[in-house]
This record gives C-alpha cells, sequence and structure tokens, in this order.
C-alpha cells in the first residue's frame, strides 16, 4: 500500500496549533505534528499565508472524512497528495 500525504489547510496559526492538538488526540499520535506556515502559489503578501497541519502514512492510516470535517470546523479544507 503506498503512502499518501494528508494536509489540513488552515486560515490561521492559532486554529492550526488547535488542529495539530486535536488530531494528535483524535488519532492516538505519539507527538503533535508541527504546524507549517506556507505562502499560496502566486501570492507575494505575507499575511496571504496558509497554515498547514500535514499527515504523512498508508493510505488507510486515516480516515479522510475525519480529518475534511475537523478542517472545517476551523474553516479550513483538506487536501489529499
Amino acid at each position: 500500500m503506498s503512502d499518501v500525504r494528508h494536509i489540513l489547510v488552515l486560515p490561521d496559526r492559532d486554529a492550526a496549533e488547535e488542529v495539530a492538538e486535536e488530531v494528535a488526540e483524535r488519532l492516538g499520535l505519539p507527538e503533535e505534528p508541527r504546524p507549517i506556515r506556507e505562502a499560496l502559489a502566486g501570492e507575494d503578501d505575507a499575511e496571504d499565508a496558509q497554515w498547514l497541519v500535514v499527515l504523512d502514512g498508508p493510505a488507510d492510516a486515516y480516515d479522510r472524512a475525519e480529518l475534511d470535517a475537523l478542517a472545517a470546523e476551523y474553516d479550513g479544507w483538506l487536501e489529499t497528495e
């Protein structure tokens, strides 16, 4: 089975930190994922940066619908690579 990257895209740092804490609790992760700040493609303004919480693992390791719902609770969304 191949690995998949789930990226929870969030509007600000506070939301990203709360989601990282909540996802670690819900999934029983040994440690919280670290939020990452990334500018949107084509944007030069630092205000347009999004905050990401990234989870890597086997395709069946995480419930995509649960992650999508969690991101939506914080006005974010889920992308899967």
